[in-house]
């Protein structure tokens, strides 16, 4: 008779409890908090990976290494006696009952919008009781957005919580209209470059031209670039994009053109280095007409 859901969690469970228990392994007993984080993030890049590849065969594999990193802390915990994987699912079904009460309560939310608010509301509720903040104190649309995930995303779930506030452009022209002078102030910057202003290292080191930034220039264009990408992350969130998935498509798109590039110079016996730039663009349109007619 095969094993209940339940019955498969439970064995997950006592698996990693034999891991870290006498006898168990010795790379796994002496890990911790710290020393796992990184795998964490790795495991929850890879699933993102696979969803956008739709292996679908990889992503069972790569949701059960993301689910282990789960057990592991709570595995931790509890040999710690902070908590265990029973209090990690209590917490994780009173919250889904609790943030849908239009689902198990009487609530009414008949779009995605709605949900959304009553989502917020319902998390802001949450954290002033948690933190024992009176219910007249300010509370920030803001707060709980981590400053520890990448920069894209958080700048998406920053100007989405201000949206919910009305802090947001009345439609996507303004949103081209501030990419415009953006783009404008980051040009005027440029005119305190050092001369002959800035060039391009792709047949060098970078950061190798031997031009000499004032500090101060560096920072404000800094800034001006940062601006750049907060105002194309608005537009990514105004279309319903999710900018982090955006870019990694192009950057997968960008490294699939280039290889196709490399391997049709290495036929040649040559590298991209020893050719032209005409060539290495002529080489490009190549590679893109090839996806086209792929």
């Amino acid at each position: 008779m095969p094993l209940t859901t339940g019955e498969r969690f439970e064995r997950a469970v006592q698996i990693m409890a034999r891991l870290r228990g006498p006898g168990g392994c010795p790379w796994d007993r002496e890990q911790t908090f710290d020393t796992i984080k990184p795998y964490t993030l790795e495991e929850a890049y890879e699933v993102l990976e696979a969803i956008d590849s739709r292996d679908w065969n990889e992503l069972t594999g790569e949701l059960g290494d993301l689910l282990l990193q789960i057990l592991f802390y709570s595995q931790m915990a509890q040999e710690d006696g902070s908590f265990s994987i029973d209090d990690v699912l209590d917490r994780l079904c009173n919250k889904l009952v609790d943030r849908h009460p239009h689902v198990f309560g009487d609530a009414t939310a008949d779009t995605p919008a709605e949900v959304l608010r009553n989502w917020q509301a319902l998390k802001a509720v949450e954290k002033k009781k948690s933190s024992g903040q009176s219910s007249a104190a300010p509370h920030s649309v803001l707060a709980g957005v981590s400053s520890s995930v990448p920069s894209l995303m958080e700048a998406c779930k920053l100007s989405s919580r201000a949206a919910t506030a009305g802090f947001d452009w009345p439609n996507i022209e303004g949103l081209f209209e501030k990419l415009e002078e953006e783009t404008h102030e980051l040009k005027a910057e440029l005119h305190a470059f050092p001369a002959p202003g800035p060039q391009p290292q792709s047949r060098g080191i970078a950061g190798a031209s031997g031009q000499a930034i004032p500090q101060a220039l560096q920072d404000r264009m800094e800034d001006e670039v940062g601006d750049l990408f907060f105002v194309m992350v608005n537009i990514a969130r105004y279309l319903s994009l999710d900018p982090e998935s955006a870019l990694r498509k192009s950057n997968r798109k960008f490294k699939r053109r280039f290889q196709w590039v490399e391997d049709k110079l290495h036929q040649s016996g040559r590298t991209p280095q020893a050719a032209s730039m005409e060539e290495l663009e002529s080489l490009w349109q190549q590679a893109k007409q090839a996806e086209k007619d792929a």
